[in-house]
């Protein structure tokens, strides 16, 4: 498949930077950061656009992350894979020091391209787990890169994927709702990390802006 580079430029003024996702098991509301403006603008656009709207959390890995926003998820069958859908662009990495793997962060999937571009929609919020000071240290060893005395000291008593640090796109965090996501990564799953039961997104919408349900006529 062929991509570009996506640059967005949306008028966010007087829109929130929260999202809600409404699902079965829940709800979880994601503030999304300033500092990651292309990332932010492409959620809320998609978000506008009602795109992720019945897509499912496909992917769940306790003490690592869930994942969704496939467009393939969509009424996809049981057992179905997921994972490569993609809306046929790229947006440019916004990695830096300040946004990190903590738990909670929430993140954008990416393929292997070297420019470190994300997924248009495909996301993560990870859950991860607690590090000593010796695991983060084989982890810079391994990497190269240096952890903070903060990012080691959130590591260490909240915890995250640290691993993952320089490598996606951190631009938002869940403000409300981790009871939720940590009952999704929870669920029974197949040998592809699919939960056996559909996690759909059943609604996602700005917060403060929640659809108007419509009475069925009788």
């Amino acid at each position: 498949m062929l991509f570009c580079f996506f640059f967005l430029n949306v008028n966010t003024n007087a829109q929130s930077s929260k999202v809600v996702i409404e699902t079965d098991s829940g709800k979880i509301v994601l503030e999304l950061f300033d500092n990651t403006p292309l990332h932010r603008d492409n959620m809320l656009k998609l978000v506008k656009d009602k795109f992720f709207d019945s897509t499912l959390f496909h992917r769940v890995i306790p003490n690592f992350v869930i994942q969704g926003g496939d467009p393939d998820s969509k009424h996809a069958h049981p057992g179905t894979l997921l994972g490569e859908g993609e809306l046929g662009y790229r947006i440019s990495a916004e990695i830096n020091d300040s946004n990190f793997h903590q738990r909670g962060a929430l993140g954008m999937a990416r393929d292997a391209n070297p420019e470190k571009a994300s997924s248009a929609s495909q996301f993560y919020i990870v859950v991860g787990k607690v590090y000593t000071d010796a695991e983060l240290d084989k982890i810079s060893q391994r990497t190269g890169r240096q952890f903070s005395t903060h990012q080691r000291e959130v590591y260490k008593t909240i915890g995250g994927t640290p691993g993952l640090d320089g490598n996606y796109t951190i631009f938002g965090f869940v403000e409300e709702g981790m009871d939720v996501v940590d009952k999704i990564v929870n669920m029974p799953r197949n040998q592809s990390d699919r939960p056996n039961t559909d996690i759909a997104m059943r609604s996602v919408y700005l917060f403060g802006k929640k659809p108007i349900e419509k009475k069925k006529r009788r």
